[in-house]
């Protein structure tokens, strides 16, 4: 039975690129199941890529087997890369990419994709994702074993989403990420929210701009409008608002540094 193939990518819909890769997948590996995480990733950001591919990973099942393409470097001296962790196999760049989601579920083995008995014939220099990757998730996904995919790596790209700084007051962290909803989700985890001081009021600053604000459970604790500190699904800290977008009112961007302390 083959495994569960994920797909992550910056490609966008409107070109064929995704079609491509899905092609590609199933002309090796006919019975394999795919499901999109999601081909919006901003161009090139692949620090967004990570932190939505560690966000999803959790979600799909043991075996999955994760293709992540957000490859600014193709055709140059970046390597393809394959990991297995604890619980899944994740195929893409060494660029920091799979990183995050690997570490979470415990890396084993890494390695650098060299066997080219399972990439496609003709390998183009800017398409990687349909002539490398793609092929190489789909043999894994079909049970070629991961040891023959090439050479094993030790030192390897990470990437992480940095530490919050806390002190007496409060913390100054990260943005992380701004979803579809405008939340502004920062790299504050859940198990150190000990150390924030949350009873009583807040207040958040970006830049000049100040807001005071309170720990809610869930959206609908929030008045309309009203802005508010709240535990995300995926375990991250966010600052959000109901039936408003936080990141407009905030006028915050990714790798904005934001202050949380009590008044």
């Amino acid at each position: 039975m083959a495994r569960l193939i994920s797909l992550l990518s910056d490609f966008g819909t409107k070109d064929p690129f995704v079609g491509e890769l899905k092609a590609v997948i199933f002309s090796i590996c006919p019975e394999a199941k795919l499901v999109d995480i999601t081909h919006e990733v901003e161009r090139f950001d692949i620090r967004m890529g990570a932190f939505m591919l560690a966000r999803a990973a959790p979600s799909f099942p043991a075996g999955t087997v994760h293709l992540a393409v957000v490859d600014p470097g193709v055709g140059g001296q970046r390597r393809p890369m394959a990991v297995q962790t604890n619980r899944s196999l994740y195929v893409g760049p060494d660029n920091g990419l799979l990183i995050p989601a690997a570490e979470r579920e415990g890396i084993r083995r890494v390695y650098h994709l060299t066997n080219e008995s399972l990439m496609l014939d003709r390998i183009s220099s800017t398409f990687h994702g349909r002539d490398v990757f793609a092929p190489v998730a789909a043999h894994l996904a079909c049970g070629t074993p991961i040891q023959e995919t090439g050479e094993e790596l030790t030192n390897y790209i990470r990437l992480s989403f940095g530490e919050p700084e806390f002190d007496r007051r409060g913390a100054t962290c990260k943005v992380i990420h701004i979803d579809h909803f405008g939340n502004v989700i920062t790299n504050i985890l859940q198990q150190n929210m000990a150390r924030l001081k949350t009873r009583g009021e807040l207040t958040i600053a970006l830049r000049r701009k100040r807001f005071t604000t309170r720990l809610v459970r869930a959206y609908s604790s929030l008045a309309e409008k009203e802005l508010g500190l709240i535990v995300g699904s995926h375990g991250f800290l966010e600052i959000a608002g109901r039936e408003t977008d936080a990141s407009k009112r905030l006028r915050a961007k990714n790798g904005d540094t934001i202050r949380i302390a009590s008044c």
